[in-house]
């Protein structure tokens, strides 16, 4: 999921045959960007909304183009990425051109532990503001060995290892308060086409103006757009530097 497969040498020939077929039959043809394979084009992603009131957000909540990160702390991909986008946003350090924006998106079916995980971020900001989510959130992802191995008792012992009330932020654990946001995340992830984590879509003010045709070869796809041309989800943890390439083209563009 995060590296496209290489096309072994044998099946070339077929794929040259496969494409001159399509492009005979116009099935695989352009859209009004030139630069944006219709192939590649996922009408779900139009549903993905910009920075909202409430939202988690790392840098400038003007900032022209948000990474909105749906994610899930026991997934180990999600916990790759998520250094990733530590060490893409020190490229951004003034917040101004790209921000951040974190939404939960826990896979039950695989994770039963990561809804529970995902409050405690909820809660770590309620007690201790945005700084505290964040924190919480990057030490979350730096101690769980995912995969459903952290133990839910160290949930408060990381709340107390970056400062918080940990009486506090135990109670607002235990309420329960916020299974509703998570869920909500949950359903926008899903209805904007995640069906894996992570999920990240660039949402971009305007439309995006840069080529990247070059992510989108078929068969080895690396991103979708949406059909206003204003998102790009990436397929899955890609690696920091393909992560880079791909934002520094979008914001050089916009």
């Amino acid at each position: 999921m995060d590296n496209p497969s290489t096309t072994p040498t044998y099946a070339i020939p077929a794929a040259i045959v496969i494409a001159g077929l399509l492009i005979a039959g116009a099935i695989f043809y352009r859209s009004e960007n030139p630069n944006v394979a219709v192939g590649a084009v996922n009408p779900k992603l139009d549903t993905v909304k910009g920075i909202q009131t409430g939202d988690h957000v790392r840098g400038s909540a003007d900032a022209p183009i948000a990474i909105v990160d749906f994610s899930d702390t026991e997934c180990p991909f999600c916990k790759r990425f998520h250094a990733s986008m530590i060490e893409m946003m020190k490229d951004y350090q003034n917040g101004s051109q790209v921000a951040w924006v974190y939404r939960h998106f826990p896979l039950v079916s695989l994770h039963s532990k990561a809804p529970k995980e995902a409050e405690a971020t909820e809660c770590a900001a309620e007690v201790g503001g945005e700084e505290a989510f964040w924190k919480y959130v990057d030490r979350l992802y730096e101690v769980t060995p995912a995969n459903n191995g952290l133990d839910l008792a160290q949930l408060p012992v990381i709340a107390k290892e970056i400062g918080l009330d940990q009486a506090a932020f135990e109670s607002c654990l235990a309420s329960g308060k916020y299974q509703d946001r998570v869920n909500a995340d949950l359903a926008a992830a899903e209805a904007a086409g995640g069906s894996g984590t992570p999920f990240p879509v660039i949402v971009s003010e305007k439309k995006i103006k840069a080529d990247l045709s070059a992510y989108m070869q078929p068969g080895q796809e690396l991103i979708e757009v949406s059909k206003d041309g204003k998102k790009v989800a990436l397929r899955g943890a890609l690696p920091t530097e393909l992560l880079k390439e791909i934002v520094a083209k979008i914001v050089a563009n916009k």
